[in-house]
């Protein structure tokens, strides 16, 4: 791991939550504790905080945060700041790098080749941009300070990005911060973080194990006349803050110690190239299942019956059950029209859900002129090809819905090939495989597994820009 960048990032879609204060303090205890450890800090925002708490006096900028993201190497745009932290300057405008972003690992190969290494800090903007999602999915460790309810409700976006792209979750933890310990309340929640740390609970989410006070002396180091920020580690000595940013950082650093790989190694041992190659290979992903059906949004917990259809998208990073009417009804509107009010609808169900439950049905979004289409294509057992229909999606090329006839098939394209801003990924398929609706969870074991990934190469092998 040692030749590969191990990367954090602050992330928080609600603003005013101590994010930057924490991204930036974060890198001084790291290189405090220990002093052979490279750290390095940038962000996605333009307040220029990190430019002003780390600037030495006189230093000549090669280059900074739109630079690297426009290819110049990271080695050389690094300089070395205040308190031994190394950072990138800031940029005051990152829109037009955006679209280089639209896929979410991008960010995470361009670190794992900026030969870049220890520990790299990525501050991101107070909402899920392009770059803040490519900053997740690059994340050996995303932290998410929450400072009230609304804060954590807020996390959601965040969870289901991970889920979205099978993102390991252990990896992402919520940091109750800006904690005003005079708030007491009466009965079992006794505290602002005891209720914030139950708040994340009900919901699922993670905390990390220590949390931040707010305080007015921490705030004061911001504040003065010659416009520099003071790191709480010199400065703010006499502050509880002081004693939780060393627990926070120990722990931290723990986790760090115990990493095998980090996600810029695996990126850089991995090239896009060779990622359905290895994908094909491997076993089951480690990317969890969605909870619910995409079609109706339903959650599949507690009726393992209805869970009569398996789906995985080309690249591992949405996969799950689908409700067995769901499908059917769904088949029956976008291939022939027959929707809740047709009279012939009953029949063709039955014909039409029989056809699914003994086929694969791959579907391809492709762009042959300036408008997609999806090419919907089933296959038998043996991977022949039995049924073929072309579907016109005008409106996706622009992110615009698809009203009106198609829309139970516009939603599960939604949940599964749209990528980014709603745009649908050219060349990405999905494909929609039978199950036993009273054991489902059987297709994910591992050799049932490996024979349906062998079959998918079987099928999408005509087209092998698709795999």
């Amino acid at each position: 791991m040692q030749n590969h960048p191990y990367i954090i990032t602050i992330s928080s879609e609600k603003g005013g939550v101590g994010k930057t204060t924490l991204a930036t303090n974060l890198a001084i205890y790291l290189k405090a504790m220990r002093e052979d450890l490279t750290v390095t800090i940038f962000s996605f925002d333009n307040h220029f905080t990190i430019d002003r708490m780390f600037e030495i006096n006189g230093g000549k900028s090669g280059g900074n945060v739109h630079d690297l993201l426009t290819g110049k190497r990271a080695k050389d745009l690094v300089q070395l700041g205040q308190y031994g932290v190394c950072y990138i300057p800031s940029s005051e405008e990152l829109e037009d790098v955006h679209q280089r972003f639209k896929e979410p690992m991008t960010l995470a190969q361009l670190l794992a080749g900026s030969e870049l290494t220890g520990i790299v800090i990525i501050d991101t903007r107070p909402d899920l941009n392009l770059l803040t999602r490519n900053a997740l999915y690059a994340a050996d460790r995303a932290i998410v300070p929450v400072k009230d309810m609304p804060s954590v409700e807020n996390c959601k976006n965040i969870f289901a990005l991970f889920e979205r792209h099978g993102m390991d979750k252990k990896s992402l933890a919520l940091l109750p911060c800006l904690i005003d310990e005079r708030i007491k309340f009466e009965g079992e929640f006794r505290d602002q973080k005891t209720l914030l740390r139950a708040f994340a609970a009900e919901r699922g989410y993670r905390c990390l194990d220590n949390y931040i006070s707010k305080s007015p002396k921490v705030e004061s180091l911001g504040t003065n006349p010659n416009g520099k920020i003071y790191p709480i580690l010199t400065h703010g000595r006499e502050t509880e803050v002081y004693k939780q940013y060393a627990l926070i950082t120990a722990e931290i650093l723990r986790v760090y110690d115990a990493a095998l790989n980090s996600r810029g190694g695996l990126s850089a041992h991995s090239p896009p190239e060779n990622d359905d190659k290895r994908r094909q290979s491997s076993p089951v992903p480690s990317g969890g299942l969605t909870e619910s059906c995409p079609i109706c949004g339903e959650p599949l917990t507690g009726v393992p019956e209805n869970r009569s259809f398996y789906f995985e998208t080309s690249d591992c990073g949405r996969r799950g059950f689908l409700h067995n009417d769901c499908f059917a009804d769904m088949l029956c509107g976008a291939l022939y029209g027959l929707y809740d009010h047709s009279q012939a609808l009953g029949a063709a169900r039955t014909a039409i859900a029989k056809k699914a439950g003994s086929s694969v049905s791959l579907f391809t979004a492709r762009k042959p002129g300036s408008a997609f289409v999806l090419d919907f294509q089933q296959f038998d057992a043996a991977g022949e090809l039995t049924f073929r229909k072309e579907l016109p999606l005008t409106g996706f090329a622009e992110g615009k819905p698809v009203s009106g006839l198609h829309d139970r098939l516009h939603v599960l394209l939604n949940q599964s090939l749209a990528g980014s801003e709603g745009r649908l990924r050219e060349g990405g398929w999905l494909a929609v495989h039978p199950v036993n609706p009273a054991h489902p969870e059987t297709v994910l074991q591992e050799d049932t597994y490996r024979a349906l990934r062998q079959l998918q190469a079987k099928i999408v092998a005509p087209d092998k820009g698709n795999y």
